[in-house]
């Protein structure tokens, strides 16, 4: 049975940027009806079954609510403890499942915590968080039907590999030369700060003056976030299929970016360098610091602790909705009744 999982966050687009920037807050309810239009997109190309994570909103039980349709589309029979575990577990459920897609609503974020549970499973992430350079700003009618068509293997050409950096957390700077093939112990889909703080506190990044190291996996201008940082710097110009370091200092080549919607920072670029495939940063600080992954802290190091950042190309698998609608037009799959 050709089966969906959808995944939407209900706390995305709503962290404390909305006080210190100038960030929109995406309503609960258009998430309710995004979740709709794309459920009505997976039932017009085949899809059979569609699971909901269950949320504290309610996302799906309302989108559920009075629709009429032929699919069986149920919410998830898992534990909801309202918490961002929610995501990760049910992302890991999905896979073990086999389902053929998972349909995200959320940021980076969100996309993040869904990316270290899906294993190989496509995404087609739908962008309603506060950065969203992983998701797509996309109709979700559109983003149903690329999905659905992946799901049902009319698209498999539209499924390409996204990077992501794989951070390993040692506890002190020897332990480097041990490290080996080993499952990282978190990982980043856009961006990955060593911050000037203690403790990670209200998570969310919006002072980039404390930001001393940071790794990327894309710098594509017109990005918001600390990848603008990394656009803007070297204008774009950098080798496809590559990551970026770079070393902020007050000494460095002043760059200004928008670290947050409507958030202009003015950033001093002391050094960068091209990563290649595989390739390593490590981090080791004498004074405590929190690593940041994806614009929100997550990792507290302490004093004499250390890390490695790799730039790895084969991150989760990630569906580009307009080429797999093309194909399945061009199979005439859209043509006759």
């Amino acid at each position: 049975m050709v089966t969906v999982g959808i995944i939407a966050n209900p706390a995305s687009g709503k962290d404390i940027r909305r006080l210190v920037a100038h960030g929109s807050v995406f309503d609960n309810e258009e998430k309710v009806s995004i979740v709709k239009r794309v459920l009505l997109g997976l039932e017009a190309v085949g899809v059979q079954r569609v699971w909901i994570m269950p949320d504290r909103f309610g996302i799906g039980l309302k989108a559920l609510d009075n629709l009429p349709l032929t699919i069986e589309a149920t919410l998830l029979d898992i534990p909801a403890w309202f918490t961002p575990d929610d995501t990760l577990r049910t992302a890991r459920l999905f896979a073990e499942r086999n389902v053929g897609c998972i349909v995200t609503l959320g940021g980076d974020g969100t996309n993040r915590l869904v990316a270290k549970g899906c294993g190989d499973v496509p995404l087609m992430p739908i962008s309603t968080g506060t950065n969203n350079v992983f998701p797509l700003m996309i109709e979700a009618t559109t983003a149903g039907l690329a999905a659905g068509l992946v799901a049902c293997g009319r698209a498999d050409a539209a499924v390409v590999r996204a990077p992501r950096i794989d951070v390993y957390r040692l506890a002190t700077p020897q332990a480097i030369d041990q490290l080996h093939e080993t499952t990282p112990d978190d990982i980043a889909l856009v961006d990955a700060a060593v911050y000037d703080e203690r403790f990670v506190a209200a998570r969310a990044i919006w002072d980039s003056t404390r930001i001393s190291d940071l790794v990327l996996t894309r710098t594509e201008p017109g990005n918001i976030g600390l990848s603008s940082i990394g656009a803007h710097a070297l204008a774009g110009q950098y080798p496809s299929g590559h990551g970026l370091y770079l070393r902020l200092a007050a000494s460095g080549k002043p760059v200004r970016a928008p670290v947050a919607p409507g958030l202009m920072q003015t950033v001093h670029v002391a050094e960068h360098r091209i990563l290649a495939p595989g390739e390593t940063v490590i981090v080791c600080r004498e004074r405590p610091a929190v690593l940041a992954f994806d614009g929100e802290r997550e990792i507290e190091l302490r004093a004499g602790e250390s890390a490695i950042l790799r730039f790895n190309p084969h991150g989760p698998r990630v569906i580009e909705p307009r080429r797999a609608i093309a194909l399945a037009a061009g199979a005439g799959f859209f043509s006759g009744e």
